[in-house]
């Protein structure tokens, strides 16, 4: 590894830095500072690295960044264009329904496998001559010494030095410990089983919306047009159920088709989809954590991703939130020769974009996934309202789109997403 990163160290303004994790956020961070001229050290704990998960949705946001990166176009053709979101109640009656084009008819969202996203970003980190990838290496904590950052695996064995790293292991980073950051770092209560079904008849994809049926709080059926799969060209649909952790026993202890019966009352177009779960064994759950700290870097390490800002689903900012941080963080880099000043730039420019998100995450999520009747009903009453209220409606399309940064800060614009979008050079140049 050594050897591979000797070959950068005379590059004026280059760095040597290392990722920890090759999801979203840590295989993007790496591609875009590999290419401006870093030299990257990748690692990933699972040896032989697969597609897994379910839909996102791909805001324009991360859109943007996936067309600096060059990898749009090849992803794009995977997945569903999505005009919106509709939530309804099982009367039919719409609590929510939100549609880019309420904003402008040039932005939608794209409903994707989460695999196809993760193999393009992990072909082409390994196809950066810059990186160097070490997957089947878990590293455990990390370590200053003599003006550098070393990384420890889970044998006790020391690599680098380096002179960042970049924490993208996700919401249960091991590196929370050693970073010298505060971070409060929990379970969410609640979380979701999910399962990935064949479109048969092209209902739901037709339909190019996200579907959220719910009943009181505690109960939501969500339905995503996702594209088609890593493997084969069937279109796929994503089912999510939500539920509390500690209810996921008794949930399966009832058995199919008890639950069968009570998805359909939410929605009857869905018997296609649920003909095809046969044990609720192959609901997978997934339970949201939710990661707070005041800042997102410390003395040469920064946590990006979940790592750094985990929340709720509940906005559908996961993936493009990752992919922003990756962004800001190489043009940080780009902007700044020192290292010190890099990571406290990156953290100065994703203060209110990310605080505004974990923030309306925390106010939202209570209203669709929680307990409490009282909160429901109000979530019921008032939020029907965003039909007539057009500023209303808007900032809520802005921020399902990714584009708000804070209550009284203008929000992200075309013009800002199309110029973003373009290799630093070709931006550069178009002023």
């Amino acid at each position: 590894m050594t050897a591979a990163l000797a070959r950068y160290d005379d590059q004026v303004g280059s760095h040597r830095i290392a990722v920890v994790g090759a999801g979203t956020a840590g295989a993007a961070a790496a591609i875009l500072l590999a290419r401006a001229g870093h030299a990257v050290a990748l690692f990933e704990r699972v040896a032989v690295p697969g597609p897994v998960g379910a839909g996102i949705t791909l805001q324009p946001t991360g859109q943007a960044v996936l067309a600096r990166l060059g990898l749009l176009d090849a992803i794009a053709a995977r997945a569903t264009r999505v005009d919106g979101l509709v939530c309804r109640r099982p009367d039919g009656r719409a609590v929510v329904d939100l549609r880019y084009a309420d904003v402008d008819p040039g932005l939608f969202g794209y409903g994707l496998h989460r695999g196809v996203l993760f193999e393009a970003l992990l072909a082409a980190a390994r196809a950066e001559p810059r990186i160097a990838l070490h997957c089947g290496v878990a590293i455990v904590s990390t370590e200053l010494e003599a003006g550098a950052r070393w990384l420890v695996d889970d044998g006790g064995a020391r690599r680098g030095p380096f002179d960042a790293v970049v924490a993208a292991d996700g919401s249960v980073s091991e590196l929370h410990a050693s970073g010298g950051v505060p971070v409060r770092a929990r379970p969410y209560p609640w979380g979701a089983l999910w399962f990935v079904a064949v479109d048969r008849g092209n209902t739901l994809t037709a339909d190019r919306r996200v579907v959220q049926v719910v009943d009181g709080p505690r109960r939501m059926f969500g339905l995503l047009p996702t594209g088609r799969a890593p493997r084969g060209d069937d279109l796929v649909v994503s089912v999510f159920w939500s539920i509390r952790a500690v209810r996921v026993a008794a949930f399966r202890a009832r058995g199919l088709a008890a639950w069968r019966a009570e998805a359909l009352a939410l929605d009857p177009r869905t018997a296609p989809i649920l003909d095809q779960i046969t044990d609720l064994a192959e609901l997978a759950f997934t339970q949201y954590r939710d990661v707070r700290m005041p800042r997102w870097h410390g003395e040469r390490i920064v946590f990006i991703g979940d790592a750094a800002h985990a929340t709720s689903p509940q906005l559908g900012q996961g993936a493009n939130l990752a992919l922003w941080d990756a962004m800001c963080l190489a043009d940080a880099f780009a902007d700044r020769g020192d290292v010190a000043a890099a990571l406290a730039a990156y953290t100065a420019a994703r203060r209110r974009h990310l605080n505004y998100y974990q923030l309306a995450t925390r106010a939202l999520t209570p209203l669709f996934q929680g307990d409490s009747r009282v909160l429901g009903w109000l979530r019921d009453a008032i939020f029907p309202a965003s039909r007539w209220l057009a500023p209303v409606r808007r900032r809520m399309v802005r921020t399902m789109a990714g584009l708000d940064r804070g209550i009284v800060r203008r929000a992200i614009g075309l013009d800002e997403l199309r110029r973003l979008a373009l290799p630093p050079a070709a931006a550069a140049a178009s002023g």
